[in-house]
């Protein structure tokens, strides 16, 4: 592939300086903590929730 330097004139302009990564603090750290366990908790209750309905709905419907 061919660049033709020469010409290159005005230089082009820096890059912009990277951005510090962002720190988890202890609150935000706290946070994920409790959503991920909600998450988890959701994952095992959820499904026996959602037969409870079907339970109800099915029992709605032969009574």
């Amino acid at each position: 592939m061919f660049v033709d330097f020469r010409n290159a004139w005005p230089p082009p302009e820096p890059w912009p300086p990277k951005r510090p990564p962002r720190h988890v603090t202890k609150r935000r750290e706290r946070m994920i903590g409790w959503i991920v366990g909600l998450n988890l908790l959701m994952l095992l209750v959820g499904p026996l929730a959602g037969a409870t309905i079907f339970d109800a709905i099915v029992a709605l419907v032969r009574g």
